[in-house]
């Protein structure tokens, strides 16, 4: 723990590398185009309205919807946002390792509001936010942590994560900072049964991962103590939350030189286990042309773990379609072939009732009988016998394997405000501009002002 502390106390901007701090750029670019997109989602509106309903210090600003609160109101809000089509960049990567996670959608919206109320430059924002990005990798990657706890990672390490933003750019001490890990500790939280039952809960622990790590900050800066070593403490995180640590080494192991963080982005919104299954159907319509009304049956072949966990599960509507849609591989395939594509506008609730959507999902099966299978396929059956298959190994947006191109990573950014309606072409553009140039600004207070359009 001391290394750790030491680490994140003593990193400067001028430490990172261009290729660190050039993907830090990216991922902040595409999750903000994620909380452009996701702001006015079912949900949303109701939430930012109790948060300004219950006041307080006017710190940091709730993008998209405006009003100043609390930071670590704020940030939670931000977070939750950004969310909304499990669009946001994911798969922390550590030594070539990689795990379930959405850490950038904690980290950036961390760093933007904390970074706002403290009037942070773009470098420290920056410095900051790779800090949380780093350890958050770190302790997915080192730890046998696995969905089937029944925990969700966004609410724990993430909160970790963002401590240690919080405690970057509020500068605390040392002893300050060990504090603000162990008060974090006891605020771990989020339950993977969110997104079992397609909930509007599976928002929210990005967001209290947020906010319980400025609040650990601030509470470790009034004074109080807490646990001394909240990892690998005899009750820490290791041993709470996780089947145990794999890789002591990987915890500590170039602290300083790398920093970790999200290697995917998502050329589509849903779970990132439905992508493969997406592509294998573009893949189909662009090659055959198969006509959607003459398709009789649908089998889409899956890795084990997906075919045994929620993406599996029977077609239902309850009540937040949303998330019924997001976390189903057959609302995934049956959209991707009757629409021709994969995009926010097919997560809305008329979308999702759609009758030829409804209809269509009666066709699709999903087999995962092949539990040594560790890609995704899909066969269609037409109604004369005509079969089309496809697979796909490593599904489109993971680097270095099969990544979106910078074309297509600014194409998503535009598509996401252009979904929003909020900006002009002008006013996006401006927008990137800035975030491109982050490490130039002195404060955000410009990127705040084009986020409340």
């Amino acid at each position: 723990m001391d290394q750790i502390l030491r680490h994140i106390l003593s990193v400067r901007f001028e430490d990172l590398e261009e290729q660190t701090v050039r993907h830090a750029k990216d991922r902040i670019i595409d999750t903000v185009g994620c909380l452009v997109g996701g702001a006015f989602a079912t949900g949303n509106q109701q939430l930012v309205d109790l948060i300004k309903a219950r006041g307080g210090k006017p710190e940091a600003t709730i993008l998209m919807h405006g009003g100043r609160v609390p930071a670590s109101e704020a940030a939670m809000v931000n977070c939750i946002l950004c969310r909304s089509y499990d669009f946001e960049p994911v798969s922390p990567v550590a030594e070539g390792r990689s795990a379930p996670g959405h850490v950038s959608g904690t980290t950036v919206m961390t760093a933007l509001s904390l970074g706002e109320s403290v009037a942070a430059s773009g470098r420290e924002l920056l410095t900051a936010m790779l800090l949380g990005d780093d350890l958050t990798a770190r302790l997915l990657n080192t730890s046998e942590f696995s969905l089937a706890l029944g925990w969700d990672g966004n609410g724990l390490a993430n909160a970790l994560g963002a401590t240690a933003i919080a405690g970057k750019l509020l500068q605390l001490s040392e002893k300050q900072l060990r504090s603000a890990f162990g008060l974090a500790l006891n605020q771990l939280s989020g339950s993977a049964q969110n997104i079992w039952e397609g909930t509007t809960a599976f928002k929210l622990p990005l967001g209290l991962a947020a906010r319980n790590g400025i609040f650990s900050a601030e509470l470790a800066a009034a004074g109080w103590t807490a646990p001394k070593d909240a990892l690998r403490g005899p009750f820490g995180y290791y041993h709470l939350f996780t089947t145990g640590i794999r890789d002591e080494e990987l915890l500590t192991k170039d602290l300083g030189k790398k920093f970790w963080s999200d290697m995917t982005f998502k050329p589509y919104p849903g779970c990132r286990s439905t992508h493969g299954l997406i592509d294998c159907a573009l893949k189909i319509l662009h090659l055959h042309r198969p006509d959607p009304r003459r398709i009789h049956r649908v089998i889409c072949h899956v890795p084990s773990h997906a075919g045994t966990s929620f993406l599996a599960q029977p077609w239902t509507i309850g009540e937040f379609p949303q998330g019924n849609a997001l976390f189903s591989s057959r609302y995934a395939v049956a959209t991707a072939l009757l629409r021709g594509s994969v995009k926010p506008a097919h997560f809305t609730e008329d979308a999702i009732r759609a009758a030829d959507i409804n209809e269509f999902i009666r066709r699709i099966e999903v087999d995962h009988s092949s539990s040594s299978r560790s890609g995704w396929a899909l066969t269609v059956v037409t109604e004369d016998g005509r079969q089309y298959s496809a697979e796909v190994r490593v599904p489109k947006g993971d680097i270095p394997g099969n990544p979106l191109s910078r074309e297509e990573l600014l194409a998503k950014f535009r598509d996401n405000l252009s979904f929003a309606g909020k900006h002009s072409s002008s006013a996006a553009e401006q927008l990137l501009e800035l975030l491109y140039h982050l490490e130039t600004l002195e404060t955000g207070e410009e990127i705040v002002r084009l986020l409340v359009p």
